[in-house]
């Protein structure tokens, strides 16, 4: 079993979830059910399928729980491009997130691909 807590991956994006957390505090009421709860639901995806792919027996398991928090960044990253355009985050806010989540993909992508030659 592996602790979460000692991936770097992890923290970054456990910080990321907080950090939409408070970025989205301020849209408007109507989005509460809409994109915010999406926001918050792709975000905290992440570290919790990292958290969970490191509760699993086997580097494949864990693998795949990464390739799903991968797919939630995606879906993230989409989100804030979407908050932008309505205006609902600030371009500078915006653009500080959006390095977050690419810093993300980057080192899921790099644990991956480590994991997956070491199965190879």
């Amino acid at each position: 079993m592996r602790d979460y807590k000692k991936y770097l991956v992890w923290e970054k994006s456990h910080q990321l979830t907080l950090d939409i957390y408070r970025n989205t505090s301020s849209f408007p009421k109507e989005e509460q059910f809409g994109l915010i709860s999406q926001m918050k639901r792709s975000s905290s995806s992440v570290p919790t399928n990292i958290a969970e792919g490191c509760g699993r027996n086997s580097d494949k398991d864990f693998c795949r729980f990464l390739y799903i928090a991968f797919g939630s960044a995606n879906e993230l990253e989409y989100q804030i491009l979407l908050s932008i355009d309505l205006k609902f985050i600030a371009l500078e806010n915006g653009q500080k997130l959006l390095f977050q989540v690419e810093e993300i993909k980057k080192m899921l992508n790099g644990l991956i691909t480590k994991l997956n030659k070491a199965n190879s």
